[in-house]
């Protein structure tokens, strides 16, 4: 890999963290892992970076050797080497750590954007209707221009929007901001979500149904422990 000024020391951790602790690198890479392969979809799940930083840091990671880009008919992708891929289990366990230990959230933190873009890859498709599912998120306490989305699920995939997309709306799910973030990181639960302002409006087989179509993140069940259960760490 192509050294790059940093520490100075010998120890492998500095070596790796003169790559990778700049910022942004490492929620690249994250993107990467969870199956982002192209500019505008990288940036839709790291939405605060700059086109240019982005640009910037995927040529640095193909300059280390951590990933490769390639023409698809046309279309520009970027795909993790082997040295790439073996940063899977350094990223899960930074997540792990983080929801053990970091939990606390502030407003800052909480991105309609990012969280829809988040559930969206973690849908249960197998669990859904065949045809054309459309989900509307209305959410409280954001400024209007971000309040409503809405995620299309048909034979193409499926697809985050945050303008009307024209279709039918199996379900409409209002609620704040916060709740549903709580809910999608596995601080909250269905019926505690619910007290607290999660409201599903639909036919009564489809919001049965929602719990099982919307898979929470893969860090929700991390155990926490008392401490920071309360927010005392």
């Amino acid at each position: 890999m192509q050294a790059v000024p940093g520490y100075g020391q010998f120890c492998p951790v500095a070596k790796a963290m003169e790559l990778l602790d700049e910022r942004w690198t490492l929620l690249v890479v994250r993107e990467l892992l969870m199956g982002s392969r192209h500019f505008n979809d990288l940036r839709r799940g790291v939405p605060r970076i700059s086109p240019a930083l982005l640009s910037k840091r995927l040529r640095t990671l193909m300059q280390a050797g951590v990933i490769e880009r390639r023409d698809h008919g046309g279309r520009i992708a970027y795909v993790l080497t082997d040295a790439g891929r073996e940063l899977r289990p350094v990223v899960e366990a930074l997540g792990c750590w983080g929801a053990r230990w970091i939990p606390e959230l502030g407003d800052e933190d909480l991105d309609p954007h990012l969280l829809l873009w988040d559930v969206h890859r973690n849908l249960d498709l197998d669990a859904m209707p065949g045809g054309r599912t459309v989900l509307a998120f209305r959410f409280s306490g954001v400024p209007r221009a971000v309040a409503s989305w809405w995620l299309v699920v048909d034979a193409e995939g499926v697809d985050v929007c945050d303008t009307d997309p024209g279709h039918d709306v199996t379900l409409t799910v209002t609620t704040p901001l916060r709740t549903l973030v709580d809910l999608w990181r596995g601080q909250s639960d269905w019926s505690g979500a619910v007290r607290d302002g999660l409201v599903v409006d639909g036919p009564a087989w489809a919001r049965r149904a929602l719990p099982r179509w919307l898979r929470l993140s893969a860090f929700a069940t991390v155990p926490r422990p008392a401490a920071a259960a309360t927010g005392a760490v």
